[in-house]
């Protein structure tokens, strides 16, 4: 494909307009290389990327995409380049699809003195592993492209004086025929993956250190409490009535062009303290599933820029409590449509927490391009049910009525977590696929599935041991949890309860 044509459509909906989709046609590596932010809504730095074309080998449309970074130790390369590829080829099929063919790219700078020529060089086994990989499930690789320091190679260049040595400059951006057809569709490239990534990422500043003090208070005080059944409700609501004085702040502030002046304005409008009173009431599995229940409508916007500041006050040896803010993040993300941060949010959860459940699962789900309707309706039912006015019985005892049922809409008994159950999708058919029953009176309890209904201070031995690798959200290492599990890891792990340990390599995957 790089040195012939391509016909492609824009499977993102770039090329969608008033007057519906219009075929965009990629001759050349070099528009190729320029639609690439196109297609993933962001530049890629040090990442592989591998887009699926479907109906042909030579004319093809643009299917699903994966990005993934580029291991700094060649020893994972084999590894990394045979789950990437399995991974598209296995979500295009589960689409629908299985890809006739693949693009690939590698997108890296030079580093300590290298050239842009040195780095293709450097990266071209990846390339050939990439390709081979892809030959293994019979999609065959057309083009493969290295990006470094605004020029680019084909390593697919049959070496007949096509290309030159030292690769072709890149043009301007946005100069490609899908870069005008998104422009006219009104979409834009949001910078890059490390600008959309630092909104996430944990202070490093001098303030750093007061808000770690202000987490050893915090949960010196709650954790005890959280782990006594009788004041666990009570940190709950303490802990989503300060949630919803700080979102009451933020809603009242309007927001900001610049991204960075507004994440800086928004960590001005939250406390130490009251920062972390809600990290670490969020540990806690019911309020954190009650917190996702602002997720649409004017809650989303102020719940999201709170889920970003708790994020990135997540400091020092705190980085794995960031799974909770950055799962409901992206969570906020997803179901308001923005699924590049979504993806990115998750992913950074399962780097802070690779045994989080919720974010894994959400991760999958959003991969797989589900409908996070399913969960909203979930989380809608229990946020009615708790609103109800209770009722006494003949026994004198209290119970919530049954929900009236409204028409055109499901009111269902939900016993399943969007948080913890086996999987997300099962929420459309727990949540309402086409049954209509009616609530069942029960106490109140959040609506987490029967792995996770377990006390946080249930025995110690039902609970599985968990990673103490101390990954935070930028994959640095906390000294502290890299020794072994610390105090502050051991509480959070109490608080938070068992959960289902799965193993694998969290690629970004765009239906």
């Amino acid at each position: 494909m790089g040195h012939g044509e391509c016909g492609a459509y824009a499977g993102h909906g770039a090329a969608a307009g008033p007057g519906g989709e219009q075929q965009v046609t990629l001759r050349t590596p070099a528009e190729l290389a320029d639609a690439l932010p196109y297609l993933l809504g962001y530049r890629p730095e040090d990442s592989i990327v591998l887009v699926a074309l479907h109906d042909g080998e030579t004319k093809g449309r643009f299917g699903g995409r994966a990005r993934l970074g580029i291991p700094p130790h060649t020893d994972d390369w084999p590894s990394v380049t045979q789950q990437l590829a399995h991974g598209l080829v296995t979500g295009s099929e589960r689409r629908g699809a299985k890809p006739e063919s693949m693009v690939a790219f590698l997108c890296q700078d030079p580093a300590g003195g290298e050239s842009a020529r040195d780095v293709m060089e450097r990266l071209r086994p990846l390339a050939q592993l990439l390709r081979r990989a892809c030959g293994a499930l019979d999609v065959p690789v057309v083009e493969a492209l290295c990006i470094s320091d605004g020029r680019f190679w084909s390593y697919c260049c049959p070496g007949n004086g096509c290309c030159a040595p030292d690769g072709e400059a890149m043009g301007l951006p946005g100069t490609s025929v899908l870069a005008a057809a998104a422009t006219y569709a009104g979409l834009q490239v949001r910078g890059t993956l490390r600008e959309l990534r630092a909104r996430l990422m944990p202070w490093e500043t001098a303030a750093a250190l007061q808000q770690e003090a202000a987490l050893d208070t915090a949960q010196a005080a709650l954790v005890p409490r959280i782990l006594e059944a009788e004041s666990r409700a009570d940190v709950a609501e303490e802990t989503l009535a300060v949630v919803r004085r700080a979102m009451e702040r933020l809603a009242a502030v309007p927001t900001m062009a610049s991204t960075l002046d507004a994440d800086l304005r928004d960590d001005e409008l939250i406390g130490h303290d009251d920062a972390a009173t809600m990290i670490l009431g969020l540990q806690d599995r019911a309020t954190r599933d009650r917190a996702a229940e602002w997720m649409e409508g004017d809650e989303a916007k102020p719940a999201l820029r709170l889920w970003r500041a708790l994020a990135r006050r997540c400091v020092g040896p705190y980085g794995e409590h960031a799974a909770a803010p950055l799962t409901l993040a992206g969570w906020v993300a997803w179901s308001t449509g923005d699924e590049l941060e979504a993806r990115e949010a998750l992913a950074m959860a399962l780097a802070a927490d690779r045994d989080y459940l919720f974010a894994r699962l959400l991760h999958q789900a959003c991969n797989e391009g589900l409908d996070p309707e399913s969960i909203r309706r979930c989380l809608r039912a229990e946020r009615r049910g708790r609103e109800l006015p209770t009722t006494t019985t003949e026994a004198g005892a209290e119970a919530a009525p049954d929900v009236a049922e409204q028409p055109g809409e499901v009111t269902t008994a939900v016993d399943a977590s969007p948080g913890d159950m086996a999987s997300v999708a099962s929420a459309d058919k727990a949540c309402g696929n086409g049954s209509r029953r009616r609530r069942r009176s029960r106490p109140e309890r959040s609506p987490v599935t029967r792995a996770s209904r377990r006390s946080p201070g249930g025995p110690a031995q039902q609970r599985r041991p968990r990673s103490t690798d101390g990954a935070s959200p930028g994959g640095r290492r906390s000294a502290r949890a890299a020794d072994g599990p610390s105090g502050r890891a051991r509480a959070r792990r109490a608080v938070d309860g068992q959960g289902a340990k799965q193993e694998g390599t969290h690629v970004d995957e765009q239906p």
